[in-house]
């Protein structure tokens, strides 16, 4: 073989290795594309990457099917969050969570997942737990069995397409507790358990930091369970204040599978 002819097949071959590399990227890419025809956002690479090996359900036997607080005994509570919302809050309310030591449950809602779905990586990379809060945040309770099962598989598809699981909770969305059906559909879905609450901070309402501060504290006790949204500037400004007063009184904030655990 001459000098020219090796040049050509190295030639030849490089151009096979590159065709091959840029052949298995688009491949890859096609894979991972969202099902919608939108561009991709630049997150997108970060939102596709490979599912955590995140928590799966779990069934506590000494507790009820629908959990309205923890054990009374343990110096315990679990904030838990509505998932929805403007991310930077989001972002910043997990970032004060864990500045002051604490771990929070989030209840995120399906669409709110499919515009920001880096941040179920967020959530579990910081420790905290990750659930599903219904599809698309509607009146679950008043749906046909039909609607309330999508919505709440939907959800639960979206979770273990970005985290490997389904999440470790279910609560219905605008309600505080599941209605029957809807308790048997989340029980068909995976989830042992309905998580409800003991306490309504009634942040959604926007009343201001010092109030969602005062509701909680005048209600919170061992093992209680926290309503809180994301999506709210009061809910931000109110945390740092009120997670100092729970360690005052000796209340550690965890999630809620610590809390039962």
């Amino acid at each position: 073989m001459t000098t020219t002819d090796r040049r050509g097949v190295l030639r030849t071959g490089a151009g096979l290795v590159a065709g091959g590399a840029l052949a298995a990227g688009c491949s890859a890419a096609g894979a991972d594309a969202p099902p919608s025809s939108a561009t991709p956002s630049p997150r997108a690479p970060h939102a596709t990457a490979t599912p955590l090996a995140a928590p799966a359900p779990r069934a506590f036997p000494r507790q009820p099917a629908q959990i309205t607080h923890g054990p009374r005994d343990r110096p315990r509570v679990a904030l838990t969050f509505h998932g929805q919302g403007d991310p930077a809050l989001a972002r910043a309310l997990l970032t004060e969570a864990e500045r002051h030591g604490a771990r929070v449950t989030v209840l995120a809602v399906g669409t709110w997942l499919d515009e920001h779905p880096e941040l179920a990586r967020r959530i579990l990379d910081g420790g905290h737990d990750l659930g599903n809060h219904t599809q698309r945040h509607l009146a679950v309770n008043t749906m046909s069995e039909a609607d309330a099962r999508s919505e709440i598989t939907a959800c639960a598809d979206r979770l273990r397409r970005l985290t490997g699981s389904i999440g470790t909770w279910f609560r219905p969305s605008r309600a505080p507790a599941a209605s029957p059906l809807v308790a048997r559909l989340a029980r068909g879905a995976g989830y042992p358990h309905v998580l409800s609450y003991d306490v309504d901070s009634l942040d959604y309402t926007d009343p201001g930091a010092p109030a969602i501060t005062r509701k909680i504290l005048a209600e919170v006790r061992p093992g209680s369970v926290v309503s809180l949204h994301f999506g709210h500037p009061g809910t931000v400004t109110a945390l740092p204040g009120l997670l100092t007063e729970l360690d005052r009184r000796g209340l550690h904030a965890v999630t809620t599978t610590e809390l039962l655990s």
